[in-house]
C-alpha cells in the first residue's frame, strides 16, 4: 500500500511574499483590554503587531509611525477595527492613499477593509470614501452655519437645537481627539449622532 506524503509546511514558493504588520491602540478611557486586540492580530497572521496607549492631551503615536515605516512594498498594515487605526475619517482616507500609492496595503480583522482583496478598485473605493466624507462634512457645516445664522436673526436660542451643556460638548471633543467614533461617543455621552456631529463641527468652524 503506497503512503501519501503530505507537506506539513507550504513550499518557499508558495509562501506568501508580503508581511503583515498589526497595529493595536488601546485610548485611556478605554476599560477593554489592549491584549485582546494582539491576540486577534497574531492570529490574523501579523509578523509583530506594534501596540500604543493614547490620551487626549498627546496625540503623537510613535508606535503607529514605526509599524508605517516597517512597511515595504507589498506589505499590508493590520488593524481590528478601522478606528483603531486612524483617528477620524480624513486621516484614514490620506493614510490609505499614501499607502495604495507606495504598493502598500490595509487590511481589518472584521473583514470592513482589504484593500488587495480590492486590487484595481481601492482607488474608486478610496476616492468614494473621501467624496463621501467631503459631502457630508460640507452639509453638516451648511446646517450648522443655517441655524447659527437663524438665532443671530431672532435674536435667541431656538431653532429646536438639541440641549447640551459644557462638560457634555468637551467630552465630546476629547473622544472624538482620541479617535472614537460617532457611534462610540454616542454610547458613551447618551448623546443624539445629530448633536455629536454639530458639536465637532461646531468647533471646526470656530477654529477655521
Amino acid at each position: 500500500m503506497t503512503r501519501k506524503f503530505s507537506r506539513q509546511t507550504a513550499l518557499f514558493s508558495e509562501r506568501c511574499r508580503y508581511k503583515s504588520i498589526g497595529y493595536a491602540r488601546q485610548s485611556n478611557n478605554h476599560n477593554n483590554s489592549i491584549g485582546t486586540q494582539i491576540n486577534e492580530l497574531k492570529k490574523a497572521g501579523c509578523v509583530v503587531v506594534f501596540q500604543e496607549k493614547v490620551n487626549s492631551t498627546n496625540k503623537a503615536r510613535p508606535q503607529f509611525d514605526k509599524a508605517l515605516e516597517t512597511l515595504e512594498k507589498g506589505d499590508e498594515i493590520v488593524f481590528t477595527t478601522l478606528d483603531r487605526g486612524f483617528r477620524n475619517q480624513k486621516q484614514c482616507i490620506n493614510t490609505l492613499h499614501d499607502l495604495q500609492a507606495k504598493g502598500m496595503h490595509v487590511r481589518t480583522t472584521d473583514k470592513m477593509i482589504n484593500t488587495r482583496a480590492l486590487g484595481k478598485f481601492t482607488p474608486i473605493v478610496i476616492g468614494l470614501l473621501a467624496g463621501l466624507g467631503e459631502v457630508e462634512r460640507q452639509m453638516v457645516i451648511e446646517r450648522t452655519q443655517e441655524s447659527i445664522h437663524y438665532r443671530k436673526e431672532i435674536g435667541g436660542n431656538l431653532g429646536g437645537r438639541p440641549k447640551t451643556n459644557n462638560e457634555k460638548e468637551n467630552l465630546v471633543i476629547r473622544l472624538r481627539n482620541e479617535g472614537c467614533s460617532y457611534r462610540s461617543i454616542r454610547k458613551q455621552t447618551g448623546l443624539a449622532l445629530s448633536t455629536i456631529r454639530r458639536i465637532i463641527v461646531d468647533k471646526e468652524t470656530v477654529e477655521t
